[in-house]
């Protein structure tokens, strides 16, 4: 039996392999300016969504509620809504407000436009209002992440022309990967808008007084000239073919569109810096150069302690298929890459983007832990590579688990791990072969004080 036997045409999942829809909408909102997140469903949702972003990014972050009760559920949520917003609109002083529909709402099919319309005939709209459909038993927090930036871009931008300044869609990275990627764009001599930019508002400094929304993030003045940029460039192979921010600013106001993969490891991160030598007629600075040339240096200095070991892969397809170029380019093999996202594309992109996969690797999509697991004890695998849910079944198999992505909450600086770039491969290099140093280390019975 495994863990996606399907009883009576109900899918059963066992620990899965992905977050609610509305986690990632929240936080792709927590990524623009004086934005306050609501929910638009029960109290619970906010609850759990608010606890998962803070043990990953140790910082406070409300999300407002509609709060729906059983009458709400039985009769429709507009009064609740109507009075949520009002109240935020007062206690917050939002520049802009970020709407999700979790299951609840979704499910006695609540008309979000008429909620809407009725505000702001009643309220006035001082205040822009993103609305995003996000039930999480049709999507995954990726899918929520994307479909929210896409909604911030659909109706906060209005402004047609052309600028000399880029749109960059880097996905669900790290704070740490958000404030690199400024740098490198900023290096090459380029004004780019970052969407979502939770640099600074999920990893700000301390407070000489509290804050109701943390500094930082996106300008909805930014959003609203994006339509003028002279490219768009959007991390993610999954979504080549899906109606993007990135597809949407191509078809409505002709900027072009650049897709490429996460950039994790030499030849992704290759990618990105070519694409920005061509953007910019300048060719990329001295000092990613050198931290290109040190990369490879390490990649020959571990390569005795990394080649043909065996490693599971599993996260945000995206995520998984960086990772999987990554470790193919360092020799270690790939043996299951699994994700809990659905996009029915998954192993085509993968293989594509990875030609030296090998080709017993398993490919899973739609797959949960208990899967996984159940896959991996036959699998002889050195480590796993992933987000620290994997922590049960690296323990139960006695490997080093390797934390990357979302969430990590079993750690401290999760949302500081650098993955992309060469500066992010050195970092992930560097702590993937000391962990298995460091298991070689522990295994022996007289202990390696030199290796």
């Amino acid at each position: 039996m495994t863990s996606t036997d399907q009883e009576e045409g109900t899918l059963v999942t066992r620990n899965a392999c992905k977050l609610c829809t509305p986690l990632g909408a929240c936080l792709a909102f927590r990524g623009v300016e004086g934005c306050i997140p609501f929910l638009h469903g029960s109290q619970g949702c906010a609850t759990y969504i608010r606890r998962y972003l803070i043990s990953h990014f140790r910082e406070p972050i409300d999300i407002a509620s509609s709060n729906f009760h059983e009458e709400s559920a039985v009769y429709g949520g507009s009064v609740n809504f109507q009075k949520g917003i009002h109240n935020v609109s007062l206690q917050y002083r939002p520049q802009v407000i970020g709407v999700a529909t979790t299951c609840l709402a979704e499910t006695i099919g609540e008309d979000m436009p008429r909620l809407l319309l009725d505000y702001r005939k009643n309220q006035g709209a001082d205040v822009p209002i993103v609305h995003v459909s996000t039930a999480s038993y049709r999507g995954t927090h990726m899918e929520g992440f994307h479909s929210a930036v896409r909604a911030l871009v659909e109706q906060l931008c209005v402004r047609e022309g052309r600028s000399e300044r880029i749109n960059m869609f880097p996905g669900m990275v790290s704070a740490a990967d958000l404030r690199h990627l400024k740098e490198i764009v900023t290096d090459f001599g380029l004004n780019a808008m970052v969407l979502p930019d939770y640099s600074e508002t999920m990893d700000g400094t301390t407070w000489e007084r509290p804050e109701k929304l943390q500094p930082g993030g996106t300008s909805v003045t930014d959003i609203a000239v994006a339509g003028q940029s002279q490219a768009s460039i959007e991390f993610g192979r999954i979504l080549e073919c899906q109606c993007t921010a990135g597809h949407l600013l191509k078809e409505r106001f002709c900027v072009p569109r650049h897709v490429l993969g996460l950039p994790i490891g030499i030849q992704e991160s290759d990618r990105l810096f070519t694409l920005l030598e061509d953007l910019t007629g300048r060719p990329t600075p001295s000092k990613y150069q050198g931290q290109r040339g040190r990369l490879l240096d390490a990649y020959v200095d571990g390569h005795k302690y990394v080649f043909e070991k065996r490693a599971v892969v599993y996260g945000e397809q995206d995520l998984v298929i960086g990772l999987s170029a990554f470790l193919c380019e360092i020799g270690a093999a790939p043996v299951l890459c699994a994700s809990g996202g659905q996009s029915r594309v998954f192993d085509k992109c993968l293989r594509q983007a990875v030609p030296d996969l090998p080709s017993e690797t398993l490919v899973r999509e739609n797959c949960d832990f208990a899967e996984i697991a159940e896959l991996a004890l036959d699998l002889h695998v050195d480590f796993l590579l992933g987000s620290s849910k994997g922590y049960g079944l690296a323990r139960k198999l006695d490997v080093p688990l390797i934390r990357v992505g979302f969430p990590i909450h079993d750690r401290m600086g999760g949302q500081r791990i650098h993955h992309l770039g060469y500066l992010g491969a050195q970092e992930l290099y560097d702590r993937l072969v000391n962990a298995l140093l460091e298991q070689k280390q522990s295994r022996s019975t007289v202990g390696y004080s030199y290796l």
